[in-house]
């Protein structure tokens, strides 16, 4: 039954006998139309509110959602971003081991070409020793042979100067001595060397 606080203001009852004083029942009915009209607003004010914070829920819960989209956005992306720096740095990685290989490749074959060459001019340098210790001796043979005939020049130009008798005591010219030429295998090893 839907009774508003105006119909409770207004409402009659009829006499009867022995029935309730009137006036008493007139203030009860005023008291609880007064009551019932503050419930009735006290009513309205709360389903306003509720109203509000249903509206303001809402606005919360959509709040939150979106919230929830973004941090889930926010999530993939940095997920997407760990994986794409993940494999960044293993390309980065792979690529640096690529070119340490290389380079050790390229270092590897260079020590390699210097040790042939190194080896190659040790090979020259005892060749060239060789080769100058053999025109060494072609010049000392050669020095020693020159030596040799100044000494024996020397000594048959004495010989010339100094007539030697015979037995029978008569002089003697000794005859000129014969030209002597160095040992050939020493001349020809001179020449070999000399070009």
């Amino acid at each position: 039954m839907n009774v508003s606080p105006l119909e409770l203001r207004q409402q009659k009852f009829k006499s009867a006998m022995r029935g309730y004083d009137r006036g008493e029942v007139d203030a009860l009915l005023t008291a609880v139309a007064d009551d019932y009209e503050g419930a009735i607003r006290d009513a309205d004010r709360l389903r306003d509110e509720v109203s509000r914070l249903e509206a303001l829920l809402a606005e919360h819960r959509s709040e939150e959602k979106s919230l929830k989209n973004t941090l889930l956005s926010a999530q993939r992306l940095a997920d997407e971003l760990r994986e794409k720096a993940e494999a960044d740095a293993q390309r980065i990685v792979r690529d640096a081991e690529a070119r340490a290989d290389l380079i050790l490749q390229k270092a590897q074959t260079r020590h390699e070409d210097l040790q042939r060459e190194i080896d190659g001019l040790r090979a020259r340098r005892r060749e060239t020793e060789t080769s100058v210790e053999a025109i060494i001796n072609a010049l000392k043979n050669t020095l020693d042979f020159v030596r040799e005939q100044d000494q024996k020049e020397r000594e048959d130009k004495i010989r010339l100067l100094r007539p030697r008798a015979n037995e029978s005591g008569t002089a003697i010219t000794p005859a000129a001595p014969a030209a002597t030429q160095p040992p050939a295998d020493d001349l020809a090893a001179f020449k070999a060397q000399n070009g």
